[in-house]
């Protein structure tokens, strides 16, 4: 039997009801809990914008292995379209809209259900779609000539998600009502497409100053994808229209969870297509309050850190008396060293966190370790596939160093895996699986006998010369069979 805890900005709307209810703060702080039975979360906050408390809080619970709605994914495909076209659903020619429907005039859908009987199959087609507690939806037509609405034919509905505190006082009781009754349903995971034809596509941004891979490695990609069976396109762009034509997806430029990538490996999964980041590993990867939440929760050796969400004095005295200075201060998102500071005194970790507060809800404070190197162990599906050795640039206490427009990094060595002491395999290996089965990069830090996991980073740097320098060729062999061992499991 399922724990369900719902997570909504007012608690007091759901007093007498009998129902766990938690504020987002009381469930950031108390949770996840040891020997906790399965837990469902039900976040009924605000998610319209990003990075808010409402989006940490589904972001959060997927990390907790807590069963959540909405997801992100879904929270992003309702906000994530670059067309304007969000949230909108095609009418199937089998579901019959009822005349009494006017275009234009939306009905209220919670969790898959709707008051009006004759809307409840387009309610049902909603959720499904977009799985998500409270959904605004709208009926869409077109006339015969085009032009709308009267001689109207529906053709398609948006889906706007709501936060329980957005309703009137009549539709909050509507939404607590049908709470009761959802959670004595089973939840079900969303349907997958179909995979399709033997070629890939490997995307890659020439504009960025520092991407995945360099020209040289690129190349050996597509060498090491024809030997595996592949047709494969290096591409700059990518509609979901061109996606269509390609059975697997090869991101090759740097990811991130409001951009293109994540949406182009989205389109990829509903079509059933084998992509490499999936989605599921980018929205873990790139934020780093879920990676040390779910280190925590998974026992994974990693630097003492703290969420924080305030800049005051009480907070910044705290957080000295805790960890001692310099303290590390990371914005959830960033990559290369970007977004990632050090306070070495008081002044400079209040100055920080208030700048850092204005783009975030939440900021990640890590204790400081100092190591003249960082590893780096590639995984592959669980296993370690190279291993690297980064340096700090020069005069400065990070791997790269950004500096207005300048950027350098610092020295490199590349060994085998079984080169690598024990401790610092185990802990990546142990990291990597609380991401997914991807391809990864996994950065520890070694103090003695002590590893810490700093973050798994999807997507890692795979450049001629550099990761590839013990295993040439046989690097980039790996990745490929790995798309076509995928592709065989679904019975190609």
């Amino acid at each position: 039997m399922h724990n369900t805890l719902i997570v909504v900005d007012d608690p007091t709307l759901f007093n007498e009801t009998g129902l766990t209810v938690l504020t987002f703060d009381s469930y950031l702080s108390d949770f996840p809990k040891k020997d906790e039975p399965k837990t469902r979360v039900i976040n009924l906050c605000d998610t319209s914008h990003y990075l808010s408390e409402g989006y940490y809080c589904s972001l959060l619970a997927q990390a907790r292995n807590h069963v959540v709605l909405p997801s992100v994914n879904t929270i992003n495909d309702l906000r994530s379209d670059s067309d304007g076209q969000i949230g909108q659903i095609p009418i199937p020619g089998h579901i019959s809209v009822p005349k009494e429907a006017q275009s234009g005039a939306p009905f209220m859908v919670f969790f898959g259900e709707t008051d009006t009987p004759a809307l409840k199959r387009l309610a049902r087609l909603a959720f499904e779609s977009y799985p998500c507690p409270v959904l605004e939806v709208t009926l869409h037509a077109t006339s015969a000539d085009g032009s709308a609405p009267m001689s109207q034919r529906v053709e398609f509905m948006t889906c706007t998600p709501q936060a329980l505190t957005q309703l009137s006082g009549a539709l909050q009781q509507r939404c607590i009502a049908a709470i009761g009754k959802y959670t004595q349903k089973q939840w079900r995971a969303s349907r997958k497409g179909k995979p399709a034809r033997w070629d890939m596509a490997i995307l890659v941004n020439p504009a960025e100053p520092t991407p995945p891979s360099d020209q040289k490695a690129l190349r050996q990609f597509v060498k090491a994808a024809e030997n595996a069976g592949f047709q494969a396109d290096v591409v700059q762009r990518l509609s979901p229209e061109e996606l269509g034509h390609y059975d697997a997806l090869f991101i090759r430029e740097t990811t991130a969870i409001d951009h293109h990538t994540y949406r182009l490996a989205r389109a990829a999964e509903r079509e059933g297509i084998v992509v490499m980041d999936d989605t599921q590993s980018i929205l873990r990867c790139c934020n780093k309050v879920y990676l040390q939440d779910a280190f925590t929760y998974h026992n994974v050796p990693a630097p003492k850190a703290q969420f924080v969400s305030s800049a005051d004095e009480a907070t910044c005295a705290l957080l000295i008396d805790t960890f001692g200075l310099p303290l590390v201060l990371k914005l959830p998102e960033s990559s290369f060293s970007r977004g990632v500071h050090k306070a070495q005194s008081a002044d400079e970790l209040k100055h920080y966190l208030t700048d850092m507060l204005k783009v975030s809800a939440l900021v990640l404070v890590q204790e400081y370790i100092y190591t003249e190197f960082d590893w780096r162990i590639g995984m592959l599906a669980g296993k370690p596939i190279y291993a690297c050795q980064y340096f700090m640039a020069r005069n400065h206490w990070q791997i790269y160093h950004h500096e207005g427009e300048r950027f350098s990094s610092g020295d490199f060595k590349t060994m085998p895996t079984f080169e690598v002491p024990k401790p610092v395999l185990n802990a990546a290996i142990k990291a990597a699986k609380t991401v997914g089965d991807g391809l990864y990069g996994v950065d520890i830090k070694q103090s003695g006998n002590k590893v810490y996991v700093i973050e798994v980073n999807d997507n890692p740097s795979i450049d001629a010369g550099i990761e590839d320098k013990y295993l040439g060729k046989e690097l980039y062999a790996l990745i490929m069979q790995e798309f076509a061992s995928r592709l065989e499991r679904r019975g190609r």
